[in-house]
């Protein structure tokens, strides 16, 4: 079979296409026939080198594919070959055939196209237990997401209102805005760290914000901290500005304020039970028509390079997917 490959660790231009033994399932194991993998940026961090835990080369990266089982090892009963499926992975899914312990893989209903949930474990996971495993969101109230536009804010967005919030949405131009306002994100707000606070605390009456899903860091995290409700939860996912601000904690004492970090594919290794039921709430909304999963572009796999490139730019509205190419 086909897999991208990491020999060296460097920009996404140094990926290669190589020709890998096909996996054979063991005791608990499926192989899944690839038919999309989603891009997201920690896997641009993985390719470089950077990212906190890095498996030896040469090896194929990817966090997560869709496809269909094609082989079953020993003492499998939940899945069967022929069922169409997604997983999440620490690495391995820009492949043609990925082998994946069965405790990670989700059935998914006939209603969403490879594609589409190639680009929804992921993100839609990430908001989940950010949203309600760590935040403990209530309806009613105030959701602020940050990175509106990419995948996990796109996701955000949708799942905060569907879960009953009033969403506001903190996007970097109007185009990501309009999206955020398309997906059902009450407020939308472009970027501008000099006002953020006072913004914040005008859409919510000066209430301030009840719960943050952020993935921006430097500036912008320190006035998130000041425009927060008295006992809201900021949840830390990235910091895509490049700069960790220190946290006072004056700031959190005085309005009983909890800042909480996710790594969310904590949740996959040591609760993957939890991880599937989470999939299967989500997929259920899907289903009713309460998310959707942007796909912006959609790239060859021996083009992987090029589309972690276009994410590290930061031209991607929503979600890319790597599709194998097949004769």
């Amino acid at each position: 079979m086909r897999a991208v490959q990491v020999t060296e660790f460097g920009p996404p231009s140094g990926l290669t296409v190589a020709e890998v033994p096909d996996p054979e399932p063991g005791p608990g194991e499926v192989v899944v026939e690839v038919a999309a993998a989603g891009v997201n940026f920690p896997d641009i961090l993985v390719v470089e080198g950077t990212y906190q835990n890095l498996p030896e080369r040469p090896f194929s990266p990817g966090k997560e594919a869709a496809g269909t089982v094609v082989a079953v090892g020993e003492g499998v009963e939940r899945l069967t070959v022929g069922q169409r499926v997604l997983t999440l992975v620490e690495y391995g899914a820009f492949t043609e055939r990925l082998l994946v312990p069965e405790e990670l893989v989700v059935e998914i209903p006939d209603a969403i196209s490879f594609e589409e949930a190639a680009a929804f474990g992921l993100v839609y996971s990430t908001a989940h237990f950010g949203l309600v495993r760590r935040a403990r969101l209530r309806a009613g109230e105030w959701v602020l997401v940050t990175g509106a536009g990419g995948g996990v804010g796109s996701a955000g967005v949708q799942l905060a209102k569907a879960l009953g919030a009033r969403v506001i949405a903190l996007a970097r131009d109007e185009e990501r805005a309009e999206l955020a306002r398309a997906q059902g994100a009450d407020v939308a707000l472009i970027s501008d760290v000099t006002t953020l606070r006072d913004d914040l605390l005008r859409v919510t009456d000066g209430h301030g914000v009840d719960v943050t899903l952020e993935m921006i860091g430097g500036d912008v995290f320190s006035q998130i901290v000041r425009a927060t409700a008295w006992e809201g939860r900021v949840v830390i996912v990235g910091f895509a500005a490049g700069t960790q601000n220190p946290i006072k904690p004056g700031h959190l004492l005085v309005k009983n304020i909890a800042v909480l970090g996710l790594q969310s594919s904590d949740y996959r290794d040591r609760t993957p039970a939890l991880m599937r039921s989470t999939m299967e709430e989500m997929l259920q909304l899907y289903v009713e028509g309460r998310l959707t999963i942007p796909v912006d572009a959609v790239f060859p796999l021996s083009k992987t390079g090029d589309a972690l490139q276009a994410v590290k730019d930061g031209g991607i509205k929503g979600k890319l997917v790597i599709v194998p190419e097949r004769s």
